[in-house]
Formats: C-alpha cells, sequence, structure tokens
C-alpha cells in the first residue's frame, strides 16, 4: 500500500510501527529462550538421574543369567559405551523426536504408553481443580468478607482439615462409607468391568468419548467411577484456593479505595467483585495453574488407591520394576506440562492485567 504524504509533503515515518512492534518481539525472544533452557535444564537433570541411580540398564533388559558376550552387546547398543555428552546428544536427539526409549515391562514405546495413560490423568485433575475452584474461591471471598464469624471459621477448618489429612486415608475412607457402605459411587477403575472397552477412544477421555458415541449407559458408569477421587482432589485443591483467596481479599479489602468505594454509596456486591476481586484475579491465576500442575503430577496415590490408570501409576509402577526409560519419560512430561502452564498463566496475567501488556 503507497504511503499519502502530508501537508508538508513529507511521507510518514515507519518508525512507530517498528517501535511498537519491538518490544513484543523482544519479550517473544525472553519467552522462547527461558523455555528452552529451562527445557534443556529439566532433560539434562533427568539424565543424570537415570545415569547415577543403582539400577543396571543392562541387566534389566538381558536379566541376571545373561553371558557377558550378550551383556557387552546390549551395553554397547544402549550407547553407554560412549562419553556422557555423546550420550546426552543422542538423548536430546531422541526426546526431540518424542523417543522415549521402549517400556522394559511391555516391550511398546513409552510415547505410545504415556499417550495412552495421560488423558486418564488429564479428565480426573481436570474435573477436581474444576471442584476446587468453583467451591474454593466463593468460600475463600466468604470468609474474608465475613472475617472472625462462624462462617470464616468454617472455611478456615475446611482449608485446615484439607491440608492436614493424608489424601489416601481420605481416599480409602471415602471407598469405604460411599462405596462399599452406601454405594453412591462406583468402585476403582474408570468403568465397571461390563464397560471396559465398549465406546471407542478418541480422545482417551472417558466421559467425551461417552458422549461423542452417544453411550449415556457408559457415560452414567464412568461418572459414578470418577465423581470420588475428582472430589478429593477437588478438596484437596479447595483447602489452597480457598484459603489462598481469603489471604487476598483481606489485603483488599483493608485498602483505602476499598473504603473510599463504600463512603460513595457504592453497593457491597459492586465493592466486593467489581473492585476487590478484580484485583486480585491475577494471583489467583497463579494459584489456580499451580494447583492444576500439582493434580496432575502429584495424584500418584489416589490413582494408586482408586487403581485409575494414570501417568502417577504409570510412573510409580515403572520405578518399582526399574523401568528407568518409562520413569524417564513420564518425568519429562510432568516438567513439560508444569512450563506450558505456566506459559498459559503469562498469557493470562496480559488479559487480566493491562500493565503486563
Amino acid at each position: 500500500m503507497a504511503l499519502t504524504e502530508d501537508n508538508n509533503g513529507r511521507r510518514p515515518s515507519r518508525a512507530p510501527l517498528a517501535s511498537s512492534f519491538m518490544p513484543f518481539f523482544k519479550a517473544s525472544l525472553l519467552t522462547l529462550g527461558s523455555i528452552a533452557v529451562t527445557m534443556l535444564g529439566l532433560l539434562f537433570i533427568t539424565f543424570i538421574i537415570g545415569r547415577v541411580m543403582p539400577i543396571d540398564p543392562v541387566l534389566a533388559i538381558v536379566g541376571e543369567r545373561a553371558s557377558q558376550s550378550t551383556y557387552d552387546a546390549v551395553y554397547q547398543q544402549l550407547g553407554l559405551d560412549k562419553p556422557l555428552l555423546v550420550q546426552f546428544a543422542y538423548y536430546l536427539w531422541d526426546v526431540l523426536h518424542l523417543d522415549f526409549g521402549t517400556s522394559l515391562l511391555n516391550a511398546r514405546p513409552v510415547s505410545e504408553d504415556i499417550a495412552r495413560v495421560f488423558p486418564a490423568t488429564l479428565e480426573l485433575a481436570t474435573l477436581g481443580i474444576f471442584f476446587g475452584v468453583i467451591l474454593g474461591v466463593p468460600l475463600g471471598v466468604l470468609a474474608a468478607v465475613r472475617k472472625g464469624s462462624w462462617i470464616d471459621q468454617i472455611a478456615r477448618v475446611v482449608a485446615l482439615v484439607g491440608y492436614s489429612m493424608p489424601i489416601f486415608w481420605l481416599g480409602l475412607m471415602g471407598l469405604l462409607v460411599f462405596y462399599g457402605i452406601l454405594g453412591w459411587v462406583g468402585g476403582p477403575g474408570r468403568v465397571g468391568i461390563f464397560y471396559v472397552d465398549v465406546v471407542p477412544s478418541v480422545t482417551g477421555l472417558i466421559l467425551v468419548d461417552a458422549a461423542l458415541d452417544g453411550n449415556w449407559d457408559v457415560f452414567k458408569d464412568a461418572f459414578s467411577h470418577i465423581i470420588l477421587p475428582a472430589s478429593l482432589l477437588g478438596y484437596y485443591s479447595l483447602a489452597y484456593v480457598s484459603r489462598m483467596t481469603r489471604s487476598f481479599m483481606l489485603e483488599q479489602l483493608s485498602a483505602e479505595y476499598v473504603t473510599t468505594a463504600r463512603v460513595k454509596g457504592m453497593s457491597e456486591w459492586d465493592v466486593i467483585w467489581k473492585h476487590a476481586f478484580k484485583n486480585i484475579r491475577v494471583q489467583l491465576i497463579t494459584v489456580i495453574a499451580l494447583s492444576y500442575a500439582n493434580l496432575l503430577e502429584g495424584s500418584v496415590l489416589t490413582e494408586i488407591i482408586f487403581s485409575w490408570p494414570g501417568i502417577g501409576s504409570y510412573i510409580t509402577t515403572a520405578l518399582l520394576s526399574a523401568d528407568m526409560n518409562a520413569v524417564l519419560g513420564g518425568t519429562v512430561v510432568v516438567g513439560l506440562i508444569f512450563i506450558l502452564l505456566n506459559i498459559f498463566s503469562d498469557l493470562l496475567y496480559k488479559v487480566f492485567d493491562p500493565r503486563a501488556k
């Protein structure tokens, strides 16, 4: 497009456009560089862990009764006879191609196993964080507004119990009461034995796949199985989210702008939700993102108790079986989740806080 001349016969400069683009370009480069360095550090740590663990990967493959010639052949095939830097370079190349090696337990590629088990954890953690945020944020706001009242005391006790009670004990008691005695929920596993592999796996999320297939019997059965472990994870998340929300709101409600808004006759609803709560959204983003990440990678005990075939139970089983390829592959995926959630939080900062743009 041709540039038109101004009244003085001069063409407008392109400098303002370039100057407005440069900060965004620099910020993008810094973000990408930070991601690359963080990921490189994560891969280096997992590589070192795989080398210092007191587990011989060759023996895990060939067995203790293998001959020395067989041992040496596998040792060279794995590249263990090469310098560490060369091994690390090979490891980086394989990870960049999503090749985490072959699982010693089932002789399948680890990447295929992770793609199979991760949707189960994603579904469980997503439902858990949904419960935690939907209930925890209003509870924290209400506790801050009614500071010192019986509502505040109950909210603090709920948060304290959620922090103090071991989640494996809550899981066992939940199974005993709601499944064993009352029969309100389904038992361990994602679905009952009669509904296994009934619906085709499209997304790996059993609720979504059942809804897409229109099989509401499977959907109902799957929901009865997921509701209890998801509620327990949601309660754990609720304890953290509600406590932090209360703390953030107390700080805002004691600020001068809130007093000024009340003096001007603004309704209490507008003071709380349109002013005080609006100013804690950026802080809540970090809290919710961290809580979600913890549910995605820290639900190991819940998955084991409820026989949930997720990534937590997969890594635990692999570790107990000395399957280091599966352990390291799962660790890299969990670390990548944290990195992606941090990036997502940064993007939301720019949406809710104009000062971050």
